[in-house]
């Protein structure tokens, strides 16, 4: 199982670069992009890391930086919804995955919910949290939300590139209020390096616009809804309007203030034991209980199965005796009830393992 970040490029419907990377082995969970996210820097992140090294311990976890962040594109004519979801169309392009679930974080959620009912026989599941189907332009218009939204516009334009952090300050506050010094010092310098002033007012202004409540009843896939009770960035009202309307999703209401969960938290170990569950049982259809119950370990063995290694090869990947990677796959092939090793791989590479070969 390959855990470095390899960066790759893509070039949407109207010409700008996308960068992309996977990690992981096994069923492909791609997370729709959202804006301060920078593909280089998030690995070594206090903020992002343990999502990055969690979800890629048990699935091709496959992220990208949104037009306008991080290693795509900056300079972009078009910052619009209808090019966010047109991207991530791009990118499960490239990546080859024929069927894979989504996740999507804030505003990730709602084009995340736009591709899944634009492609329903692509999407095998949605993981949804800390998201919205309405702005906040489109929950609440009035003249006080309209006049917050170009504060905290001009705010951006102002102080944004700055190298004083206090602009940006306010913005990690409703991010991470209970992050550490550390924490907030690191997400402050991520908003100067992921996009430009001029950007980051152009994306507030669209997410305050974004409206997907029409498209919620037309999701045919298995959802789980998570969102921080306490969250200040994003209503938790929000999560239940997404639970109730998108049909058979599940909510999960999560202990914490923070808008983006921190590894450090009790509410983090929670996310990702649902996520984990939710992921097994309906990333691989009729296949989910053979593969749910794999250890770290196993799936390692899997995916060096699915490429095509024999037993000496795999031994000297994991620095185990030939004996004791013949017993490991002999379990295994009684795991996944099958004969013989040729349908183990058969079996693996229907489910995605196989696939960090290239």
């Amino acid at each position: 199982m390959s855990l470095s970040p390899q960066i790759r490029f893509a070039r949407s419907h109207d010409g700008v670069r996308l960068a992309y990377s996977s990690t992981g082995s096994g069923p492909t969970l791609i997370k729709a992009a959202t804006w301060l996210s920078h593909l280089e820097y998030d690995w070594e992140s206090p903020v992002w890391s343990h999502l990055l090294r969690d979800l890629s311990r048990q699935c091709t976890y496959v992220r990208y930086d949104e037009r306008g962040c991080g290693l795509s594109d900056w300079s972009v004519d078009d910052l619009s919804f209808e090019s966010w979801v047109r991207d991530l169309e791009t990118v499960a392009d490239a990546c080859g995955s024929e069927r894979f679930g989504l996740l999507g974080i804030s505003q990730g959620a709602s084009i995340a919910i736009a591709y899944a009912v634009r492609h329903p026989e692509r999407v095998s599941l949605l993981v949804l949290h800390g998201g919205y189907a309405r702005g906040r332009l489109v929950r609440s218009d009035t003249d006080q939300d309209r006049e917050e939204v170009q504060t905290m516009t001009k705010l951006a334009e102002l102080g944004w590139g700055k190298a004083d952090a206090s602009f940006r300050q306010f913005f990690t506050s409703q991010f991470i209020p209970g992050g550490t010094a550390e924490q907030h010092q690191w997400f402050n310098e991520l908003e100067r390096i992921s996009t430009s002033p001029q950007n980051a007012a152009r994306f507030m202004n669209e997410f305050a616009r974004i409206d997907v409540t029409a498209l919620l009843g037309q999701v045919r896939c298995p959802t789980l809804v998570l969102h921080s009770r306490r969250d200040v960035r994003q209503p938790f009202e929000e999560s239940r309007l997404l639970a109730s309307a998108i049909p058979g999703a599940q909510l999960v209401p999560i202990d914490s203030g923070n808008h983006l969960l921190l590894g450090d938290e009790p509410g983090w170990k929670h996310w990702i034991d649902q996520v984990s569950r939710f992921v097994a049982r309906h990333a691989m259809g009729g296949q989910a209980g053979a593969f749910a119950g794999l250890t770290p370990r196993q799936r390692e063995l899997l995916e060096l199965l699915a490429q095509g290694r024999d037993n000496a090869q795999i031994a000297a990947a994991l620095s185990l005796s030939d004996k004791t990677v013949r017993n490991h796959v002999s379990r295994l092939l009684a795991q996944l009830e099958v004969e013989n090793r040729s349908q183990a791989i058969v079996k693996a590479r229907d489910a995605g393992f196989g696939a960090a070969s290239g």
